[in-house]
C-alpha cells in the first residue's frame, strides 16, 4: 500500500539528488524499498562528503559520520538536507520523521526514542540523539517490531543482543523482528566469541577452531545460569524448540528440552548443552567430527570399498540412478554394484539428480518429466516398489524459488511418479528451508537435507525439517588401496532404511534412448524436405485443408519442441516399453496442425483449435474467459469437450484412457468420471496447460486405441501395419484419418529408421 510521507520522501530525493552523477531516480510509489534505502544512503553519504558514493553502509560512511557527527541532534550543524534524510528513513520505517522539513523537531525525536527502545539499544544510548549505528539500522529495510512470521521470544534475544553488544566494533544493529535470519545467526556467532574473550578484530562470526574449541569448555548443565545460560537458550529458541524461553537459569525444564533436541537429532542423549549440541544448534552441519552411518558419494562401491566402508561403520549409502547428460562424471550406479553393497551389509537409497543447480531448471513439467525418468532408472536397477528416491536440488534457493519454481516442480514430480505407475515414493534433497518447506506442502515423505552446505541461505537461520531422513554433514576419504572411497559423511535418523534386495532389471535390449543432438540440423531436413513432398510447407497451413486458413507453428518450432521434450518423451517409451516416435508423431504432427484460421465468415467456426478452446473454456467457467480467448466473446458457443494441447487430446477420451492404464496397474492416479463435467474440466484443463501431462497422456491414447480395436498393445516389436493403425485410431477411426495415417507413416519410419533405432544399436 502506497504511504503518501514515503511518496514525499521519494520526490525529495529525485527533487534534490536524482541530478547527481551516480544517483538514481527513484519510482514515486509510496512504497518503501531496498531501491529507496539505496538511494537515502547514497544521499548521506554526499551529504557526508564521501565523493564515491555506493548503495552500502559500510566502514568509510561509519567512519565519516563517526567523525562528522557521532551524535545527531537539534544542534547538530549539518545541512538540513542531512536532516531531511534522516526524516525520509523514519518514514520509510514506519515511524512519524515530523514533516520533511529539514527540522529535527518534536516529532523527531519522538521517533528516535521509540526507534531506539525497539532496537533495544535505549539503556545504551538513552535520549532522543542518532548515534552512528542505529543511523546504519535505520538506513536499511531490517524491522525492529514483530512481524506476523516472527515471535516476541525471538525479538526478547535479538534485542538483548543489540544490548549487550552494541558497543563492540564488528557487532552492528540487528533486525528485531522475531525472525531467525542469517545476520542474527552471524551476531550470535559473534556474541558467543566476544563472551569467550576474544578481542575486537579476532571475533570474526565464524565457527572456526577457536570458537569449537572455547564451546567445549563450556558444558552446562541443570543449575547452571548466566549468560551462557542466555547464550544456549537463545540458540534453542532459534531453533523453535517446543516450551523453550529465553532464560538465563539452566532448569530442569530446559534440560527436557534439550534431551528431545538430542534425540531429535541423533546426539548422545545426556540433556546438558555439551559440544555437540552447541554446534548443532549454532551451524547446519553441527560437529563435523561425528561418524555417521551413512554416506553418499559419486564413485563406484566395489567389493573392497564395500568392505572400507562397513568396516568403518557404514551400513546405509546413496548412489545416482542416473549421469547428467553432456558432463563427465561418471556416478551413475553400476551393474551388479547394489548387490556388491548388499553383499558386505549395506543397504541402498537412490538419488536422482541431473542439472539442478538453479532456479530456471525447476518447474511442474520438468518435475513430471524427472519423475518418469527417475521411475525408469530405478525399475532398469532393480530397485523394488515402495522404495523411495530423493531428487535433488543442489543450490542454494531463496524463499520466493521454493514457492515458484520448487514447491511446482514436486507437484509435477508426483504427478510424474503417478503416470510411471507409482513404483516409488518421494524424497527430496535440498536445504533445511526447501525441505520443510515441500515437506510441508505434503509433496515428500522424507528429506535428505544439504547441511554440508552451511553457508546456504536456506540452512542459515531454519531449523532441522521434521522429516529428515539422512543429514549430510561432511566429505571425507576413508580406506586406502583399491578399498579408497571419497564420501559425504551422513547421520541417519534411521526414517531411511533403503533397500539390500532388488529385482532382477528388466531386459534393456532395444529400448529407446534419447536422441544425440549432433544430429538435430539434420533430422529437421529431413522433415522438411519430406512435410513439403507432402504438402506442408515450413510455414502456414498444408495444401490439403478445404479452407482458407493458419496455423501456429513453424515445422521448424515442432521439430524443436520435440527435440526439447526429448528426456520425456524416452523416459515414457522406456517405462512402458513401446517406441518413442509413435509417442513422438503423434503429438508433434498435432502440434503442426494446430489451427488459428480467422473465423469471421467460415460456415464452421469450431475448426479453429484456439476458437473450440475458447467455447470449452466458457462452458465450464460460466461465460468467464482468459486473455487468449477473449477475441472469441461474441460468437462462442459453448460446449463441453474438444481436442487440446499439444496432442490434441479430448477431455472425454483422455478420461478413459488413462482410467484403462489405472486398471492395467500403469498409472496410479484416482479414476475420473467422463460423465461428470467437473473431472471433464480438470482433465481437460491439465491437458490444454500443463504440456508434459499431454504428451505423458498420448501413450495411454495408443494403449486404449489397441484395446478397443483388439490390436496387441504397442510394444518394442509393433509392426508397421499395427503402428499404422494406431496412428490412424489416434486421428479417428475414418477413411481420411486412414489416409493421414500413411502420410504420419512417412514421418514416423524418418525418426526411427534413420535415427532412433541407429541409436539404439550404438547405445
Amino acid at each position: 500500500m502506497a504511504d503518501e510521507m514515503v511518496l514525499q520522501a521519494q520526490r525529495f530525493f529525485n527533487t534534490t539528488y536524482s541530478g547527481y552523477a551516480g544517483m538514481p531516480t527513484l519510482e514515486e510509489n509510496g512504497r518503501t524499498s531496498w531501491a529507496v534505502m539505496y538511494a537515502l544512503t547514497r544521499a548521506l553519504q554526499l551529504e557526508l562528503g564521501i565523493s564515491a558514493q555506493s548503495n552500502s553502509f559500510g566502514p568509510g560512511t561509519l567512519s565519516a559520520l563517526n567523525t562528522k557527527c557521532p551524535s545527531i541532534n537539534e544542534d547538530t550543524t549539518l545541512s538540513g538536507n542531512f536532516t531531511r534524510i534522516i526524516q525520509s528513513a523514519l518514514y520509510c520505517k514506519g515511524y512519524d520523521g515530523g514533516g520533511i522539513d529539514g527540522q529535527y523537531n518534536d516529532r523527531v525525536k519522538s521517533a528516535v526514542t521509540s526507534l531506539k527502545a525497539n532496537m533495544g539499544v535505549d539503556s545504551v544510548h538513552p535520549g532522543s540523539s542518532l548515534e552512528p549505528k542505529v543511523v546504519k539500522g535505520l538506513m536499511n529495510m531490517d524491522a525492529y517490531t514483530t512481524i506476523p512470521s516472527g515471535t516476541d521470544t525471538v525479538r526478547s534475544v535479538q534485542q538483548w543482543m543489540n544490548s549487550r553488544y552494541i558497543g563492540r566494533a564488528d557487532f552492528f544493529v540487528i533486525p528485531c523482528d522475531g525472525l531467525y535470519s542469517r545476520d542474527v545467526q552471524r551476531a550470535q556467532m559473534y556474541a558467543i566469541q566476544y563472551e569467550l574473550g576474544m578481542a575486537d578484530g579476532t571475533a570474526n562470526g565464524v565457527f572456526g577452531p577457536g570458537t569449537k574449541a572455547g564451546l567445549r569448555n563450556h558444558t552446562l548443565s541443570v543449575g547452571s545460569s548466566g549468560t551462557w545460560v542466555q547464550l544456549f537458550s537463545a540458540a534453542m529458541v532459534f531453533n523453535r524448540r517446543a516450551g523453550v524461553g529465553f532464560t538465563s537459569s539452566y532448569t530442569s525444564a530446559l534440560a527436557g528440552a534439550v534431551s528431545s533436541f538430542q534425540n531429535f537429532l541423533r546426539l548422545d542423549v545426556n540433556g546438558t548443552a555439551d559440544f555437540q549440541t552447541w554446534a548443532s544448534l549454532l551451524v547446519s552441519y553441527g560437529d563435523d567430527t561425528r561418524k555417521g552411518t551413512a554416506f553418499d558419494c559419486a564413485d563406484e562401491v566395489t567389493a573392497d570399498r564395500a568392505r572400507t566402508l562397513y568396516a568403518a561403520g557404514y551400513r546405509l549409502g546413496g548412489r545416482y540412478l542416473t549421469n547428467v547428460p553432456g558432463t563427465d562424471l561418471d556416478k551413475v550406479i553400476k551393474p551388479g554394484e547394489l548387490s556388491t553393497m548388499a553383499a558386505a551389509g549395506i543397504s541402498c537409497f537412490p538419488i536422482y539428480q541431473t542439472y539442478g543447480d538453479s532456479s530456471s531448471y525447476f518447474s511442474r513439467p520438468q518435475g513430471t518429466s524427472d519423475a518418469i525418468a527417475a521411475t525408469e532408472a530405478a525399475l532398469r536397477h532393480g530397485f523394488k516398489k515402495g522404495t523411495r528416491i530423493y531428487f535433488a536440488i543442489d543450490y542454494d534457493n531463496t524463499g520466493e524459488e521454493i514457492v515458484n519454481n520448487l514447491i511446482p516442480h514436486f507437484r509435477g514430480i508426483n504427478e510424474g511418479m503417478a503416470q510411471a505407475g507409482g513404483h516409488y515414493q518421494v524424497g527430496i534433497y535440498a536445504t533445511r528451508n526447501a525441505c520443510s518447506q515441500v515437506s510441508a506442502a505434503g509433496l515428500s515423505t522424507a528429506s535428505f537435507v544439504s547441511n554440508m552446505s552451511a553457508g546456504y541461505s536456506g540452512n542459515l537461520g531454519f531449523p532441522m525439517p521434521n522429516d529428515w531422513a539422512i543429514d549430510q554433514i561432511k566429505t571425507v576419504t576413508i580406506g586406502s588401496g583399491s578399498g579408497r572411497i571419497e564420501i559425504d559423511n551422513d547421520i541417519s535418523s534411521g526414517l531411511e532404511k533403503g533397500q539390500n534386495t532388488f529385482n532382477t532389471p528388466p531386459a534393456n535390449s532395444d529400448l529407446d534412448v534419447a536422441f544425440d543432438m549432433t544430429w538435430s540440423d539434420e533430422l529437421l531436413k529431413d522433415i522438411q524436405t519430406y512435410f513439403q513432398k507432402i504438402g506442408i510447407p515450413e510455414e502456414g497451413p498444408p495444401d490439403s485443408w478445404p479452407w482458407p486458413g493458419e496455423t501456429k507453428y513453424t515445422t521448424s518450432y515442432c521439430v524443436e519442441f520435440m527435440l526439447n521434450w526429448d528426456d520425456l518423451f524416452t523416459s515414457l517409451a522406456r517405462v512402458l516399453r513401446m517406441r518413442k516416435t509413435l509417442i513422438q508423431v503423434s503429438a508433434i504432427w498435432e502440434l503442426r496442425h494446430f489451427n488459428v484460421t480467422s473465423i469471421a465468415g467460415l460456415a464452421v467456426p469450431a475448426v479453429n483449435d484456439q476458437f473450440s478452446d475458447a467455447c470449452v473454456y466458457d462452458y465450464h467457467n460460466d461465460g468467464a474467459l482468459p486473455d487468449w480467448a477473449t477475441q472469441f466473446a461474441d460468437m462462442i458457443t459453448p460446449f463441453r469437450d474438444c481436442s487440446t494441447g499439444v496432442g490434441q487430446v479430448f477431455g472425454v477420451r483422455a478420461i478413459t484412457a488413462r482410467n484403462h492404464a489405472v486398471d492395467l496397474g500403469l498409472l496410479n492416479e484416482s479414476k475420473r468420471d467422463a460423465s461428470v463435467d467437473a473431472d471433464v474440466w480438470a482433465t481437460w484443463e491439465k491437458l490444454h496447460y500443463n504440456q508434459s501431462f499431454n504428451i505423458s497422456t498420448v501413450p495411454y491414447m495408443h494403449i486404449l486405441h489397441a484395446h478397443e480395436h483388439g490390436l496387441a498393445r504397442p510394444g518394442l516389436t509393433t509392426g508397421e501395419a499395427d503402428t499404422e493403425k494406431l496412428l490412424q485410431y489416434y486421428q479417428g477411426d475414418t477413411a481420411e484419418a486412414a489416409e493421414q495415417a500413411k502420410l504420419r507413416m512417412g514421418m514416423y519410419r524418418i525418426i526411427e529408421d534413420k535415427y532412433q533405432s541407429v541409436f539404439r544399436a550404438y547405445a
